[in-house]
């Protein structure tokens, strides 16, 4: 994982439960909002903590991709 590397952060608000995981995984990164999960910014760096709560989202809503190539970081597909 490169330290410069830049991630985006969405939600999918069709899936997310609110089960409050990723809040709690990464709580710098993710905050229950209404009872569902939503990214504290669009763009971060690149940190494990992130990848964390988007493997323990149990309906896999949290999707985490590089900003420059847009590929899909987490979760894997």
């Amino acid at each position: 994982m490169s330290e410069e590397a830049v991630w985006r952060l969405h939600v999918d608000p069709a899936r997310c439960i609110g089960s409050g995981i990723c809040a709690g995984v990464a709580p710098d990164h993710f905050v229950l909002v209404d009872g569902l999960s939503r990214p504290r910014a669009e763009r971060v760096a690149a940190v494990e903590a992130v990848l964390d709560a988007a493997d323990s989202c149990p309906m896999e809503a949290v999707i985490v991709s590089d900003v420059d190539t847009l590929r899909r970081v987490a979760p894997e597909e």
